[in-house]
């Protein structure tokens, strides 16, 4: 299936490993010129390579997302280096607290927004210029299934949902100027380098088979190829009916029908 998107440029965000990495690669096979950010120029440099023999004209740049205020010199290097963006994929997320509201302070609490939605937010306020301009763009938002439903700690929890919220309100927003916004939410997706990777390594087996036995219904984590095709599809031309949704990518993991 062609999804009629090469030669669009890209920015991922957090993108030299992990789902980012993946959304990066699964965008680079359909054509698109891809750049990614981290806060690690050795992982950020091998990422760009692969994505390079793919056929695709990547940049990377070290860049803390959460830090709103070098976001801008961010948008700038990679308009100068690949072009304005059409496509935006805010990957950045975490926690930086695991307390419930008894144990959470207030910064770690805002700490955790400044990481899942306000630096999203900024680059989405950057990068909009552009494709209203040209009528046409796509934002893809990684949340997760914690912004559905209960699951996870209060600080990831809450600012997911509110992720999801706010692609909702941008995704109708936008649609009359062809800038189609979405969000994708992955259950336990396990990948190298990630948290549910650790899970596996520092517990017993009987915990991990438990975990799974409970909660997976697939009989396994997630790995990272789906969640990257479907944002390399939500970017597309073949998504063009599809704004302010949330997908799923989780194996049944989520009991929410909404």
């Amino acid at each position: 299936m062609d999804l009629g998107i090469k030669g669009k440029v890209a920015l991922v965000t957090g993108g030299s490993r992990g789902l980012g990495k993946q959304c990066a690669l699964s965008l680079a096979r359909e054509g698109v010129n891809v750049a990614i950010c981290g806060r690690t120029g050795a992982s950020i440099d091998g990422t760009v390579s692969e994505l390079r023999t793919l056929g695709a004209d990547s940049i990377g740049v070290v860049a803390d997302v959460s830090e709103v205020s070098g976001l801008e010199s961010l948008h700038k290097q990679v308009v100068d280096g690949l072009g304005p963006m059409d496509i935006l994929v805010n990957n950045v997320g975490g926690s930086r607290s695991r307390g419930d509201i008894l144990e959470v302070t207030l910064e770690d609490f805002k700490g955790t927004f400044d990481l899942n939605l306000f630096g999203g937010f900024q680059l989405m306020k950057l990068a909009i210029p552009h494709m209203k301009d040209q009528k046409w763009g796509r934002i893809i938002n990684i949340a997760s299934i914690w912004g559905r439903e209960h699951g996870g700690a209060l600080s990831y929890m809450s600012a997911k949902a509110a992720l999801i919220g706010a692609t909702k309100h941008a995704g109708l927003t936008l649609a009359p100027h062809g800038i189609l916004v979405n969000s994708i939410a992955p259950g336990s997706i396990a990948h190298e380098g990630g948290s549910w990777e650790r899970f596996q390594n520092e517990n017993p087996p009987e915990v991990v088979s438990d975990f799974i036995d409970q909660n997976l219904p697939m009989g396994r984590f997630g790995w990272p190829q789906p969640v990257g095709d479907v944002a390399a599809f939500l970017a597309s031309e073949r998504a063009s009916l599809i704004t302010g949704s949330c997908i799923v990518v989780d194996g049944g993991q989520s009991h929410s029908m909404i």
